[in-house]
């Protein structure tokens, strides 16, 4: 890969970004599901060795865009867990009877070589259930302040490292347990002084998005932790020209929820009950069988039918770790609504899917436009990535088609001579 740099390691600040300069995409949860499968179906993307099914990005409305080639992306991270990329792969493989073998073999050296640049992560703030997955060899930072300093000097070697333009911090590690975000002064200023001070002591997503917002990278959260959905990290963000948005990929149930509930609404059927069951077996599942862990995910999901219809039907969402599962995700939803002279009706579907594969794509799709946001000189919050979240920062109207719209729209407003 070739560019033309300053001293600094970065692009010239006299000719406007390219698509053409190299630039990073930094995994939280590196070696987990979800970051592994990205990684592992970027480089097939690479080589042309398998089609773009389930890239958004890849449609047709996208390909005037100046979206980042994939083979100008590289990959780091921040991980807990003793592992390797590969014999996550292989474990993939074997527990849920995914991809060929032979891919995995082909691309091993590659795998690897993304393997060297995964840093130690950390458990500040952690909860036990996530505490107890990570390494002795984890760095136990002797405050939150600490261990933020420590992750910003690893996404800043990174990025010097490589000469790199850009780095997009994509947070793909498991759930957190429910925050009340009132507890968080409202301005930067504040904030920072109560974590220089130690009176703070956030979760480490939120420690990974100070981080990371504080060096100019752009930040996604793809879970439903909090994060940087704080104000004060908004205000943080638009300090450093950077940008961030969340949470909580929507690629299962919820999705069908985004699609189906607009049509009870346009229909003036009455939805009475929305009752959904989903088992899965992953290490995400097994994180949520902590009741704790688990209301931060419920409550991502279950607000989503009554405000698309604008009424509040009667909902439960149950998660249950089923550990020969594995992957596979089975979402059960049953549907009881009112139809035409008040005659009671239903509609049941299953959903069944192979769960970090279904959000791999998303992450590379999410990846492309947030960093294509840079390059347009976005800030703050990214209201047109609302489609790929449950819950999507700053945006009310949670119907899908709607949601699609607008990022086709931000899509088609893009002028070439913004990168």
């Amino acid at each position: 890969m070739t560019a033309s740099f300053d001293e600094a390691g970065m692009s010239s600040c006299n000719k406007p970004p390219s698509p053409t300069e190299p630039v990073g995409m930094w995994l939280i949860g590196a070696r987990g599901g979800v970051a592994a499968c990205s990684i592992f179906g970027m480089l097939l993307l690479r080589r042309n060795a398998v089609p773009p099914t389930g890239l958004v990005t890849a449609l047709p409305e996208f390909q005037k865009a100046g979206l980042i080639p994939l083979d100008r992306v590289f990959v780091g991270g921040h991980e807990i867990r003793a592992a390797s990329l590969t014999d996550e792969i292989r474990a993939f493989h074997r527990t849920n009877r995914v991809f060929s073998s032979d891919w995995i073999d082909l691309l091993e050296s590659e795998m690897i070589e993304c393997d060297q640049r995964i840093r130690w992560g950390t458990v500040s703030g952690a909860s036990p259930a996530i505490t107890e997955l990570a390494s002795a060899d984890v760095p136990r930072d002797s405050s939150p302040w600490e261990a933020v300093q420590r992750l910003r000097a690893d996404i800043a070697a990174f990025r010097q490292e490589h000469g790199l333009r850009h780095v997009v911090v994509m947070n793909v590690a498991s759930t957190e347990p429910p925050v009340d975000p009132a507890r968080y002064p409202s301005c930067w200023g504040e904030m920072e002084k109560a974590l220089a001070g130690g009176d703070l002591s956030p979760p480490p997503s939120t420690l990974y998005a100070v981080a990371a917002l504080s060096e100019g990278c752009s930040y996604v959260n793809f879970t439903p932790s909090l994060g940087a959905s704080l104000s004060a990290l908004t205000e943080l963000a638009e300090i450093h020209h950077a940008r961030h948005m969340g949470c909580d990929g929507k690629t299962g149930e919820t999705l069908m929820k985004s699609v189906l509930a607009p049509m009870y609404r346009a229909r003036n059927l009455e939805v009475l009950s929305w009752v959904g069951h989903n088992i899965f077996g992953n290490l995400d599942g097994r994180v949520l069988d902590d009741p704790q862990h688990k209301a931060t995910k419920v409550r991502s999901k279950d607000h989503l039918v009554g405000d698309i219809l604008g009424y509040s039907p009667k909902t439960v969402v149950s998660i249950e770790y089923v550990k020969d599962m594995g992957d596979w995700k089975t979402a059960w939803d049953h549907i009881h609504f009112s139809g035409f002279l008040g005659t009671p009706m239903v509609l049941q579907f299953i959903w069944q899917g192979c769960d970090s594969l279904l959000a791999a794509p998303l992450v590379l799709d999410l990846f492309r436009l947030t960093e294509r946001a840079d390059r347009a000189g976005i800030r703050g919050t990214m209201p047109f990535l609302a489609p790929f979240f449950k819950s999507p920062y700053g945006v009310a109207d949670n119907d899908f088609f709607s949601q699609h719209r607008a990022l086709l729209d931000w899509v088609a407003s893009l002028s070439p001579s913004d990168g």
